[in-house]
């Protein structure tokens, strides 16, 4: 299962990112392609798909001008498009293959684009000014190589690339999952952040705590906590470091590929951008003198002695073999951040300190050797107290039910647990994946529509399996469910959401 990549079917997915303010001169039209996947294409078929996106773009825009282009239905394959920055464009291209067993949403696909542009401007800054600092467009094109790689590497099944599909219908991409705390732990975790923000000194301090994949506190903006906690879970919880651990071995010569492939796909825009504009060698590989920083290679991050994760992704300091310290850009603020993240056994702590306010690395050892001597202990009980009264990996399952609780306004969501989930069968996970198609149409309708405003939509389905599929939306909230071997009624399954909303959403979705 999955869409096939590579040699074995180039045309099953094709990624792209491209300028709409480059190459719009009749000759200089690979100016705009910034990235392309499958990189080896051709470049003639690589400027038709864009040009085709492109014509897409400025086609849908004549009859809807304030509503960018979110996907196009070809009998053969499905466009989906991210308007990433002004101008700047992200497109999805996804073959439609009857036989095999990808059924997917635009809206799940149009989440891995935004994923992976908000994690790359988070550790590289926005593609626009990548663009401006260098108007060869070598170093942005250097940059989103390398990155989009590392980024669709965990979409790779061996030659094949796994896309969210139906069987992903109760999961929300680009959403935090929180963790149930009691009251003990709750005042112990924000003792815990106010002894983190006094070792900073005068200096402003932002964290973020997680316990397993679940998020604990943050006193970050909603974007900035939705990115860093998206990158913990790809790369620096315990899980992330294990699972990379495991998976290194067999991933290596892929990313060995990757590696010695780059020269030469960005060498070809290099050259054939020398025949356009008659110029010396642009190559961005050749152009780059510092190490680049790619932060979502796999196994590059390891817990230290003291407790704080390390890693050489950023390089080494001048004339040393210290790793430099990790850095990432706050969407609020703009502000580039010294990245440090402490682990004991579950817990997982990420502090933030401003480049600006602290002396380079003899800063920030005099930071952490103060979170060592005052936060340590702090960190272990809260570990404890969390562990102590954390229900395991099937703590939100509730009998019965298999669901998935979205709440907009806080960019927060709870699901069933993924083994849980397995045990639906096929027809109901399809039919669910259509129905949130559906709703995906209503709530992009309603995003434009001239009275602004959230709408309250019901549907209640009955697939042909006989499971009852729903969705309730309301205030921002939204809750899909599906009830397999229900009794037959309509009124069964209207008490049975009832029920679960009482009894764990606090009566959102109940209809009194």
């Amino acid at each position: 299962m999955g869409l096939t990549s590579g040699n074995d079917g180039s045309d099953a997915m094709k990624l792209c990112v491209f300028d709409l303010r480059r190459g719009q001169t009749e000759g200089q039209e690979l100016d705009k392609i910034l990235f392309f996947n499958p990189a080896d294409l051709p470049l003639p078929t690589q400027l038709s798909v864009i040009g085709l996106s492109e014509g897409l773009i400025t086609f849908t825009r004549i009859f809807s001008p304030d509503a960018p282009c979110e996907v196009i239905e070809a009998e053969m394959h499905s466009h989906v498009f991210y308007e990433a920055e002004p101008d700047i464009w992200m497109v999805m291209v996804v073959e439609k293959d009857k036989e095999s067993e990808e059924i997917w949403r635009a809206d799940a696909l149009r989440r891995v684009l935004k994923e992976a542009h908000s994690l790359f401007v988070m550790f590289h800054g926005s593609i626009r000014s990548l663009v401006d600092k260098d108007s060869t467009g070598g170093l942005v094109r250097t940059h989103l190589y390398y990155f989009m790689m590392d980024f669709l590497s965990d979409f790779s099944m061996g030659k094949k690339f796994q896309l969210p599909n139906f069987r992903d219908s109760l999961r929300e991409r680009g959403t935090l999952q929180m963790l149930t705390v009691g009251r003990e732990a709750a005042i112990e975790v924000q003792c815990l952040v106010r002894t983190l923000e006094s070792c900073a000194g005068n200096t402003q301090c932002f964290s973020l705590t997680m316990f397993q994949d679940l998020l604990v506190s943050t006193n970050l903006s909603p974007i900035d906590t939705v990115n860093l906690f998206t990158y913990a879970i790809l790369r620096l919880t315990p899980l992330a470091l294990s699972a990379g651990a495991r998976s290194w071995s067999s991933s290596s010569k892929g990313i060995t590929a990757c590696n010695t492939s780059a020269g030469a796909v960005l060498a070809n825009y290099g050259s054939v951008g020398d025949q356009y504009h008659n110029s010396h060698d642009t190559s961005p590989l050749r152009n780059h003198s510092h190490p680049l920083a790619r932060p979502l290679q796999h196994s590059k991050w390891s817990k230290g002695k003291d407790g704080f994760l390390v890693t050489d992704i950023w390089g080494v300091e001048v004339n040393s073999l210290v790793p430099k310290i990790p850095t990432v850009w706050l969407h609020q603020t703009e502000e580039k951040m010294y990245l440090l993240a402490y682990q004991h056994r579950g817990l997982t702590v990420i502090i933030l300190i401003p480049v600006s306010s602290v002396n380079g690395e003899q800063g920030v050892a005099t930071v952490k050797q103060q979170i060592l001597e005052h936060a340590s202990l702090k960190m272990f009980k809260v570990e404890e107290k969390l562990a102590r009264g954390w229900g395991g990996e099937n703590a939100y399952h509730v009998s019965g039910y298999r669901y998935l609780l979205v709440d907009g306004d806080r960019c927060t969501s709870r699901a069933s647990p993924p083994g849980k989930v397995t045990t639906l069968t096929k027809e109901s996970l399809v039919a669910l994946s259509k129905l949130r198609e559906e709703i995906d149409t209503e709530k992009s309708k309603a995003k434009w529509d001239s009275e602004g405003g959230e709408k309250d939509l019901e549907l209640c389905i009955r697939a042909k399996n006989n499971a009852w599929l729903i969705a309730r939306l309301t205030r921002g909230k939204e809750l899909y469910m599906v009830l397999e071997k229900a009794n037959e009624t309509l009124l069964y399954a209207s008490d049975a959401v009832e029920k679960f909303s009482d009894r764990y959403c606090n009566g959102s979705f109940s209809l009194d």
